[in-house]
């Protein structure tokens, strides 16, 4: 597979993950985005358990397609690869919390890697040159900043009665960066492409 298609994969993925939320949203009649966690909508016995757990594989699926399109623009362009293996632990989580879904124990232990995701735009502020990446210290501590607030649901003394949307600012940051690295490595992709040419 050429690698411009795999880097697309991380525009993909958050479509599959919103998409997959919203129907089942729609599915749920008492359900609430603002107050309902997200792992409620795959939780076992729910009649969206089955539309949940397909929505996330192949999230995760597109997930490691992105990351081995962006591991070989780094290769090539002498970018350091740790902001994009930090990317296989959320991969790895989503897979986990949609194949063993609420409330089994693995649910929690196998989604606990996603919390570090906020590393990948924190590292790649420090490791990654900006003549390579443009624009990436803006957008990294805005990426970094977005899935950062999303560590308030483990604060349930602040917008007690929003745990949901506290979450989903996680989800959003990530989407935010995901796309990001599409956008930017599919150019990087043309100009290596290029450069080859010449």
């Amino acid at each position: 597979m050429k690698t411009k298609y795999l880097i697309y994969a991380g525009f993909i993925t958050p479509i599959i993950f919103w998409v997959t939320l919203l129907i089942c949203g729609l599915i749920l009649d008492d359900y609430s985005h603002s107050s309902n966690l997200v792992s409620e909508l795959g939780a076992i016995g729910t009649e969206t358990q089955f539309v949940f757990t397909t929505g996330l594989v192949f999230s995760s699926i597109f997930s490691v397609l992105f990351i081995i399109g962006l591991y070989k623009i780094c290769e090539q362009s002498g970018l350091n690869v740790i902001p994009i293996l930090i990317i296989s632990g959320f991969s790895f989580s989503i897979l986990g919390a949609a194949l063993f879904p609420l409330p089994l124990r693995l649910h929690g232990i196998l989604g606990m890697p996603s919390v570090l995701l906020f590393l990948s735009p924190l590292l790649s502020l420090f490791l990654w040159r900006k003549e390579v990446i443009p624009n990436i210290k803006q957008i990294s501590i805005i990426a970094f900043l977005i899935m950062s607030l999303g560590f308030l649901v483990f604060m349930p003394n602040i917008f007690s009665d929003y745990p949901g949307l506290k979450q989903r600012t996680f989800h959003v940051g990530w989407t935010f960066w995901f796309i990001y690295l599409s956008n930017t490595f599919v150019g990087l992709n043309e100009k290596l492409i290029k450069n080859k040419l010449k």
